[in-house]
């Protein structure tokens, strides 16, 4: 095997390929972008075509549920849990079920140099840190395997991630009766930011501020919850000085201008409502106008109930959500990835070569 894609388009970066390789031939590197990518060491490979079988973009089906998801707008009732969550506090309500019963979360999280990978977590706090939004795509290094070791121990598994991430989770775990104890939630997404753009523009705050970045949160709640403030509020500190500072200039890129989306972003075969997950969570932008009543400005949860799995472990939840059924017209009109992909930049090349000519802080004014 040469090659586990054949156009960048066709690689999501999910890492199924990776982790599903018994000889160890497949390792992630980032490309010239910073987004990661399959490599075959070709004197590991044995050819047994695993990595292509598996791969959730080619697969027939995208590993995704085939029947019509039901609808809800839901807010947790804990406010602390509201001011603390990107939009209503689902993801904290639906995770609480499965700590309750001493399961496992995997979900999004910082490393000491706030890089985002996937990370385990046991605790409330340790799943805390996974529950406010990361605009850049995680590394998910040994997590499918993880997720395994951790399902013959007998545990029940919550796992987050973007739509291809669930589905190549789905390709990974096959038709193993472990995946009875495996819980699936994936998150609607905008594209993929480029981690390499990321690693940039914290180098550039350092630079302007002084000291090191100590901490940072996306889509504070500063400006309130609503769809015109979801590209804005980006919060973080330095250690040489505990005020909090905004900065947007990375929003800019994402929403403004568009071109650091990873390429596959563009023909995203997860755009639709038919998901590889049992449940799928986002934001309820316009829940102002269909439900006032069900309106809070601390925000409002879309859930999203994809599989009899997915209805049972909403049912556990429910309890702390105040929560109501909702038509799929309100989404297909306000959530515009539940029925296309991101639309590419056409001049996305000429960014990319302004970078790489004239480096990062060209290219953000």
């Amino acid at each position: 095997m040469k090659l586990v894609y054949q156009k960048k388009e066709d690689c999501c970066g999910c890492s199924a390929c990776y982790s599903a390789c018994t000889n160890q031939a497949i390792t992630m590197k980032p490309d010239e972008e910073g987004f990661l990518y399959p490599t075959v060491d070709q004197s590991r490979c044995i050819d047994c075509g695993r990595c292509t079988a598996i791969c959730p973009v080619t697969y027939e089906g995208h590993f995704k549920e085939s029947s019509t998801p039901r609808i809800y707008a839901a807010r947790h009732k804990s406010q602390e849990v509201l001011w603390k969550s990107t939009s209503g506090g689902a993801f904290t309500a639906i995770s609480d079920v499965i700590l309750g019963q001493n399961g496992v979360i995997y979900g999004a999280d910082y490393d000491e140099n706030l890089r985002v990978f996937h990370q385990r977590a046991e605790t409330p706090e340790e799943r805390d840190r996974m529950r406010i939004s990361k605009y850049v795509q995680s590394d998910m290094r040994d997590t499918y395997t993880q997720i395994k070791g951790d399902l013959k121990e007998g545990r029940m598994v919550l796992f987050t991630g973007t739509p291809c991430q669930t589905a190549g989770l789905r390709g990974f775990m096959g038709n193993s009766p472990l995946a009875e104890r495996l819980y699936i939630c994936d998150l609607i997404c905008h594209s993929i930011p480029s981690p390499l753009i990321w690693e940039e523009y914290k180098c550039l705050l350092e630079r302007e501020n002084g000291g090191k970045l100590v901490s940072v949160q996306f889509r504070s709640k500063k400006h309130g919850w609503s769809r015109k403030n979801s590209n804005k509020g980006f919060l973080f500190t330095t250690d040489r000085s505990p005020e909090i500072k905004e900065d947007d200039r990375f929003y800019q890129l994402f929403f403004g201008v568009g071109a650091i989306s990873r390429p596959s972003c563009s023909q995203c075969r997860f755009a639709d409502i038919h998901r590889a997950s049992d449940i799928t969570i986002a934001d309820y932008f316009g829940i102002e106008k269909y439900s006032p009543e069900s309106y809070n400005p601390l925000g409002v949860s879309l859930i999203m109930v994809n599989s009899i799995k997915g209805s049972d472990l909403y049912n556990q939840c429910k309890q702390d959500l105040f929560e109501e059924e909702r038509p799929m017209e309100e989404s297909l009109k306000e959530q515009h990835r539940l029925s296309q992909p991101s639309q590419v930049l056409e001049n996305r090349h000429l960014f990319w070569e302004n970078y790489k000519q004239f480096g990062f802080e060209y290219v953000t004014w």
